[in-house]
């Protein structure tokens, strides 16, 4: 009786937890879909009305590029808050306006403000959650956040 009372338990326990994992996992995945599909090569198309992350690697099979990818699918739900698009260059033969405009050498992480000026440049990973607290003392976002609060 008590392994059977135990395997009951344990279920019951788990459960939960797995449903909550999932609806997180497809909350994640929306805001993922949402924030990643844009494809414009114009900076000027985001102006006012997003911030864009730019990652640039000379190739998609480079280890930070992929590294870099994953933590900003970790963090989509809380850079999707935050008005961020994500662009990716992975061609550097393709001398595309991006690429003419921030002039990455190899991996590069670029934030740009919805101002259009570059906000951050670096040459290592970041996650979501750095990104998301140089995000937040912008004092556009501080107006924006004040801007929700109020009624």
């Amino acid at each position: 009786m008590k392994p059977f009372l135990s395997l009951v338990i344990a279920l019951l326990f788990t459960a939960p937890m797995s449903f909550a994992e999932e609806t997180v996992t497809s909350e994640t995945d929306a805001a993922w879909s949402e924030i990643s599909t844009l494809e414009s090569e114009n900076l000027n198309d985001f102006l006012w009305q997003a911030r864009p992350v730019v990652v640039f690697a000379d190739s998609e099979a480079d280890p930070r590029f992929e590294q870099q990818m994953a933590l900003l699918k970790e963090g989509a739900l809380a850079l999707q808050e935050r008005d961020v698009v994500i662009l990716v260059d992975t061609n550097p033969a393709n001398s595309s306006a991006l690429r003419k405009a921030l002039r990455p050498r190899g991996f590069m992480l670029a934030l740009i403000g919805k101002d259009g000026g570059v906000k951050l440049r670096k040459a290592s990973p970041w996650n979501a959650r750095e990104l998301s607290r140089v995000i937040d003392k912008f004092p556009m976002r501080q107006r924006e956040v004040r801007e929700r609060r109020e009624p």
